[in-house]
């Protein structure tokens, strides 16, 4: 089965909204907080079964202070098997990033 990444950015959408909404930006708390996202969203692309696939997450959580933020991935890839996918969350005091990369292991 081929990576969804349509499939995927609806499930990242999810955790995020779920995780997040409502929450206060608490620094000691974001380390535990965003390996739950990441947790959760790679269990739920699990119940995808895209065999052959290697899944990697990457999350991002931050305080909102009026501040930019830039991101880069770079990854070595077939791009006829790999792809990726992202969104993004933001409420009035913190923001969450989350990435996808579904690499089809040969």
């Amino acid at each position: 089965k081929s990576f969804l990444p349509g499939k995927v950015k609806e499930v990242i959408t999810e955790v995020l909204r779920e995780k997040l909404t409502g929450v206060q930006y608490d620094g000691e708390q974001a380390p535990y907080l965003v390996r739950e996202i990441a947790d959760e969203v790679k269990n739920r692309c699990k119940e995808f079964h895209f065999e052959r696939y290697k899944i990697v997450v990457q999350a991002v959580i931050g305080e909102t202070r009026g501040q930019g933020l830039q991101m880069a991935a770079r990854c070595f890839w077939d791009k006829d098997t790999d792809d990726y996918t992202r969104d993004t969350f933001q409420n009035d005091n913190m923001f969450g990033i989350a990435a996808v990369f579904g690499l089809y292991m040969y």
